[in-house]
């Protein structure tokens, strides 16, 4: 169930980002930003959604909200989820723009989610080799070889009914 969950997580993430950049930069809060993004991200991934309506009442109560950040990581266990909320706390610390931080993080996070299927990608050969040498080539053979063996059948042979005739040796 934790693995189901986390990729739930890991798939709608980068999206989230996207959402929570764009509801940033247009001048919401952060708990604006995910409290919007829960709502918006629940059809592709329910897993991520609570995560975030629970950063958000978090964020609302507790003190300092790089408790919230932490907390996040930590439910998730995601090292994407984990590096998000350390550039979000860097940020607050630091007083850099955060707009300008969930950008690169999504984009380095859409990076992460191509990378896997890259990798993905370049495992399917080798596991195609073994069903493709049994289903598709005895096919192939069949119908290659299939009109010949007919043909070979209804002829009486390679050279049909007439043996073949060699010159020079009279019939007598």
């Amino acid at each position: 169930k934790i693995a189901k969950r986390q990729t739930s997580i890991k798939r709608a993430f980068p999206d989230a980002l996207d959402l929570l950049l764009i509801c940033v930069e247009s001048g919401m809060s952060i708990e604006a930003a995910f409290k919007k993004v829960a709502a918006e991200i629940g059809s592709q991934s329910i897993a991520l959604a609570e995560e975030m309506t629970l950063t958000t009442a978090e964020l609302s109560y507790l003190q300092e909200r790089k408790q919230a950040y932490e907390n996040l990581a930590k439910r998730t266990g995601l090292e994407g989820v984990k590096s998000v909320c350390l550039a979000l706390m860097q940020s607050e610390r630091y007083g850099t723009p955060l707009g300008q931080s969930l950008r690169v993080m999504a984009q380095e996070n859409r990076d992460m989610r191509m990378s896997e299927a890259e990798k993905k990608a370049a495992a399917l050969p080798p596991k195609l080799t073994v069903p493709m040498i049994l289903f598709f080539l005895p096919v192939l053979f069949i119908v290659i070889l299939g009109p010949a063996g007919i043909s070979i059948s209804q002829n009486g042979g390679i050279f049909g009914d007439k043996a073949p005739q060699q010159e020079g040796v009279a019939a007598n």
